[in-house]
């Protein structure tokens, strides 16, 4: 479980995107929900807008384990700091990365690194006890 706590879990979510492009079998454009609202709106999901949606959710799960303290702590945000890096250089140098839903979760990514540390630091302001 410890394990779990220091592993960015939004690898899992760029992984899932690059399961998509080199799949070739599902496209990003390719409709996954549809349903029509009360209003008489059609709302219509994607894959690249569920991947968004999962992308969000586990932002969420990060900022939450970043609340913590400890050795795990550090490495998940270093490791967070590498998947972001990973992220932004394939999206400047893979064609098929190189699209709007990719980019927001590079920025996502950059997000989670942010959030990771400042959570952190303002953690361990309150930690310390200044007399």
């Amino acid at each position: 479980m410890r394990f779990l706590s220091a592993f960015p879990l939004l690898i899992f979510v760029l992984a899932a995107f690059n399961l998509v492009f080199y799949s070739g079998s599902v496209a990003l454009e390719d409709e996954v929900f549809r349903m029509v609202m009360t209003s008489g709106a059609l709302l219509v999901l994607t894959v690249s807008d569920i991947l968004i949606i999962l992308s969000l959710s586990v932002l969420f799960l990060e900022v939450l384990k970043a609340t913590g303290s400890g050795n795990a702590t550090i490495m998940d945000h270093i490791l967070s700091t590498g998947v972001f890096i990973l992220a932004l250089v394939e999206f400047l140098l893979v064609p098929q990365a190189g699209n709007a839903p990719f980019l927001i979760l590079v920025i996502i990514c950059f997000m989670d690194v942010v959030a990771g540390y400042a959570v952190t630091i303002r953690t361990a302001k309150r930690d310390i006890s200044m007399h």
